[in-house]
């Protein structure tokens, strides 16, 4: 039986594509380099910022990576979150489950998220957020499903993913956790949705009704 649903962040609760496409490209311009090209694009979208820099940087080896690393941390992200937008029905969806199923987030990105939750109001409908910060290996190592299925008691048979990546479908492959593919129809998964509000006529969503969380 479902217990627990667990989010990722970008491409799921938020279409942010073009917040890390300004983002990434910033970092870039700063240090006189072209902008991201589009199969960069896809990969900042799904990996954390440690491993996206050092991607969309590894062709500029003129760029010292101790002022790099220096600049990015301490740059303000807030002008970036006006280019977020968040799914227009995820505050519905979370309505309509949370008294019914425990809720957690596990995401690649990092120091950002506590302001995206505070922002955007959405801390009160989370239980757990498990960021790459978080854990020893950052997705699609599954070390933050493990920790989130530790927290709540529950095992892999008990909860699901909601992804829209092939980093997420590799994060949930390790557990052999079931994937809701979010708006990618392309994506290896169990179920495939393009909105929040299909999700409730899957499956594992179809139990007796609970009146709270076990």
């Amino acid at each position: 039986m479902l217990k627990l649903v667990i989010f990722d962040c970008d491409g799921v609760l938020f279409d942010s594509r073009e917040a890390n496409r300004a983002y990434y490209n910033h970092l870039l311009a700063r240090f006189d380099c072209p902008p991201m090209d589009e199969e960069e694009l896809e990969y900042v979208h799904a990996h954390n910022v440690t491993a996206s820099v050092a991607h969309i940087f590894r062709r500029h080896h003129q760029v010292d990576r101790a002022v790099l690393d220096r600049f990015r941390t301490e740059l303000d992200y807030s002008p970036f979150l006006n280019s977020m937008i968040m799914a227009p029905d995820l505050l519905e969806f979370l309505q309509l489950i949370k008294p019914r199923y425990h809720t957690a987030i596990s995401t690649n990105r990092t120091s950002t998220m506590p302001m995206i939750l505070d922002i955007f109001k959405l801390r009160p409908w989370f239980e757990q957020v498990v960021t790459a910060l978080d854990t020893p290996r950052p997705k699609p190592a599954p070390d933050g499903l493990h920790m989130i299925l530790n927290h709540f008691g529950v095992t892999v048979d008990e909860a699901i993913y909601i992804g829209d990546s092939e980093v997420d479908r590799e994060h949930t492959a390790g557990l052999g956790m079931e994937l809701i593919a979010f708006r990618n129809p392309a994506l290896a998964a169990e179920y495939h949705v393009d909105r929040f509000m299909a999700i409730p006529e899957l499956q594992p969503f179809r139990q007796p009704e609970k009146t709270e969380c076990p």
